[in-house]
């Protein structure tokens, strides 16, 4: 198939604006501001909380309405314009609501994206633009964190906040190259034939039909360990670097963690866009999880610097398999239905769920017993997530259960 390179551009510009400040505003807080963890946690999940609110809302927004172009560019303008007063305001009223206004415009991002990118390219070739999509997203987060590092060294500390805003000009531009005429707003919220056996396949299903497939639920609870488990580990990391340095090299340390791990998700996301639908997602899925816990205790090996940043790396294994292999099995479950984006919304709001309690009561163990603490803490909760996974998830790659409902039939003795 041929990609669609204006959803590319989207994706690459992207990489920036939606992946948020939280690693840096956490070293801006600590290292500028002199904020105590406790109170950088209540910053980081305040914004987890506002998407969190808004995430169930924004999917179900995203599926009826024909404005989705719309919605996004709000979405871009609202997060470029926060990002850009943190530095100007500095009371901690004004980055308490700044990261609300952050938290509910990223709330409408990435299902606006995704159904954007559904309705454009559909069914058939959602799993190869997907992909591709993704790699130009971590790619994307590669330069800016390179960009990122080097405004921090050379210009200032505060660069990375400006370098928001211009990301997300170059994504308004690719926004704007998008035609009308070009999305089908049906399929564009999982409104088509493949997987649906309703004799009405013009309406939407009922809210019960999510409700109560039981993948969707084991699926949300293991949303919410991973989340749990890996969102806290950067910012971490983050502050540990900088504890004995300034915010400047404190930023440019983070930046080459987010450059480690990025290029590994660049690699994972086009792995897995080969080998999603021939293996299925299960296994994919199950690599993501193994590695989380293992990421966690080598974090309290070694305070080397070099070291941090290598075992880093193991996240780009982690996110970049989650991140292209959510979508899929939310399209999976969905089909049909009509209320893909509703479901990636609820979901996407239980990411929060979990990212938000994770930053808030890891940062309070470390604050209590340490870094160390904190970081076995997330990976305990890994393997619990793990295992849940393991045991109770079903694959739900439209091929692979064919195949597994065939083969007894095939292994019968003629």
């Amino acid at each position: 198939m041929r990609l669609h390179r204006p959803l590319l551009g989207i994706n690459f510009f992207a990489g920036d604006v939606s992946a948020g400040l939280g690693p840096y505003l956490a070293i801006y807080l600590l290292t500028t501001l002199h904020w105590s963890p406790g109170q950088i946690g209540v910053a980081l999940a305040l914004g987890g909380i506002a998407t969190v609110l808004a995430q169930t809302p924004a999917g179900a927004i995203i599926d009826v309405t024909r404005a989705k172009r719309g919605i996004l560019a709000v979405c871009i303008v609202t997060i470029a314009a926060g990002t850009v007063s943190i530095i100007f305001f500095n009371s901690a009223i004004a980055i308490y609501a700044a990261q609300i206004a952050l938290g509910a415009a990223m709330a409408f991002m990435g299902p606006s994206i995704a159904a954007l990118t559904l309705g454009i390219v559909g069914r058939e070739n959602f799993t190869a633009q997907t992909s591709a999509n993704q790699a130009v997203n971590h790619a994307g987060n590669v330069v800016a964190a390179v960009v990122a590092a080097g405004l921090a060294l050379w210009v200032s500390s505060l660069g990375v906040f400006w370098l928001v805003a211009a990301m997300a000009t170059g994504m308004l531009v690719c926004v704007a190259m998008l035609r009308p005429d070009e999305i089908d707003h049906d399929v564009a919220r999982g409104l088509d034939e493949e997987g649906d056996n309703r004799p009405d396949r013009t309406k939407p299903s009922g809210f019960a039909t999510l409700i109560e497939d039981r993948r969707l639920l084991v699926f949300a609870i293991c949303v919410v360990l991973f989340h749990f488990a890996n969102a806290a580990m950067l910012p971490l990391v983050g502050q540990k670097l900088a504890l004995n340095g300034d915010a400047a090299h404190g930023i440019a340390f983070t930046s080459a963690c987010i450059v480690a791990a990025q290029v590994m998700m660049t690699a994972m996301a086009l792995f897995c866009g080969w080998k999603a639908d021939s293996w299925g997602r299960k296994p994919l899925f199950l690599i993501a999880f193994s590695v989380l816990p293992i990421r966690g205790v080598l974090f309290t090996l070694w305070d080397n610097s070099a070291y941090l940043v290598a075992v880093q790396a193991l996240d780009g294994v982690a996110n970049g398999i989650f991140a292209m292999l959510f979508l899929l099995i939310i399209a999976d479950i969905t089909a049909g239905t009509g209320r893909f984006n509703l479901a990636q919304g609820a979901l996407a709001t239980l990411v929060g769920i979990g990212a938000s309690c994770s930053n808030l009561i890891a940062e309070w163990v470390v604050q209590l017993a340490g870094y160390s603490a904190g970081f076995l803490f997330l990976a305990f909760v890994a393997v619990v997530g793990s295992l849940v996974f393991a045991i109770f998830m079903p694959e739900t790659a439209p091929h692979a259960v064919r195949r597994h409902a065939k083969l007894p039939m095939e292994q019968a003795p003629t």
